[in-house]
């Protein structure tokens, strides 16, 4: 009796399977890398970060005088600082145009960074100051409750709040 003789090829049908898993696991990989890198890639800011910095207020209703006192942080460029002064909840009519010299609603100059004939960077240490003119509405007097809010860049600072002595 002859023997017959077979050949097969062990695992070759395995082998097709093994290459196809492969290459999904492969494209899977890329696929997870992928959104890794975009999710870390769109939390980057390449903005610049806000401004820090801590300031006093005080109010004097006899003079009808507010005085910012820059405490420590940051410096702040006054030409890009928003000033929005508030008297018991009311916002005044004319705001002060930091810097300036001389404007509608406030009486004379203001002091030191919110005078534009002085250094426009607020340093800590230095103080700011504006006196509203009668002509501006509401009027401070003792016991007002004023709120002052300093922005840079659309980004709100501080939000300061004392009672006018």
């Amino acid at each position: 009796m002859a023997k017959e003789e077979t050949s097969t090829i062990v695992g070759s049908e395995t082998r097709a399977v093994t290459q196809s898993i492969g290459v999904i696991l492969l494209v899977a990989l890329t696929v997870c890398l992928a959104t890794v890198v975009a999710v870390n890639a769109g939390a980057w800011s390449l903005e610049r970060q806000s401004q820090t910095a801590t300031f006093e207020l005080s109010a004097d209703g006899d003079r009808a005088a507010i005085v910012i006192t820059h405490i420590a942080g940051d410096d702040i460029d006054v030409e890009a600082l928003p000033v929005t002064i508030a008297v018991n909840g009311t916002e005044l009519t004319v705001q002060p145009p930091v810097p300036f010299v001389g404007a509608h609603g406030f009486d004379g100059t203001p002091d030191g960074p919110f005078n534009a004939k002085s250094d426009s960077t607020w340093t800590a240490g230095e103080r700011a100051g504006v006196s509203i003119a009668g002509t501006n509405s509401p009027t401070l007097t003792a016991g007002d409750s004023v709120t002052v809010t300093l922005a840079v860049d659309d980004r709100q600072v501080a939000t300061l709040e004392t009672t006018a002595s």
